[in-house]
């Protein structure tokens, strides 16, 4: 069985890449690596966690997001879902800026790389590879664009991976913040005749 391209990507040092192994059996529930344990729980905090999700462990994991997002994470690594993985950063509003791109943030600090206008792969590269060589550029900043191009190139040259450009649906509100929520012409009729 010939191994997983994603795994042979020189990555895992540079840009915080783990976990891209695939194994058998059972489809990971998680992205990150897992494993069983025990809990012994009050019945009262059973039935919060399953109202937050029906499955207890997702449960827990919603709930901590917010402390996980206080940790230091890599500027760029790879998220696999199956046999594909995306690139999540560290947000910053250079990345966006100097390359055109929004960043999609993610509930653990993190963000995913959208193209609100039509850009190739190969361009975004170039953009970032030019942006490197700005001495203007944060420490920070040049962490995440240099981590974002090894990951491109690293994947550009490897015989067994293909760069595919997605698109993803983002819901916008037309409200601003804070302004009252739209009411139901049902609701409204009701209103009126309560009055």
């Amino acid at each position: 069985m010939a191994g997983d391209p994603l795994q042979e990507l020189p990555l895992e040092k540079a840009s915080g890449v783990t976990g891209l192994t695939r194994r058998r059996g059972r489809p990971r529930k998680f992205l990150a690596p897992s494993r069983a344990i025990t809990l012994t729980l009050p019945e009262h905090v059973i039935d919060a966690l399953s109202a937050v999700d029906a499955d207890l462990s997702r449960a827990v994991v919603r709930l901590t997001q917010p402390e996980l997002a206080k940790r230091p994470h890599a500027p760029a690594e790879l998220a696999r879902y199956g046999q594909r993985a995306v690139i999540v950063v560290n947000p910053t509003r250079t990345l966006e800026q100097r390359t055109g791109i929004t960043l999609v943030p993610l509930p653990d600090g993190r963000a995913l790389i959208s193209f609100e206008r039509p850009r190739t792969i190969a361009d975004l590269e170039l953009t970032i590879s030019d942006s490197i060589a700005d001495s203007r550029l944060s420490r920070d900043d040049q962490a995440t664009f240099q981590a974002i191009e090894e990951i491109l190139r690293a994947a550009r040259r490897a015989k067994d991976i293909t760069v595919h450009q997605r698109s993803i649906i983002v819901l916008e509100s037309r409200r601003r913040s804070g302004a009252p929520a739209a009411i139901s012409r049902k609701a409204r009729i009701s209103a009126k005749a309560s009055t």
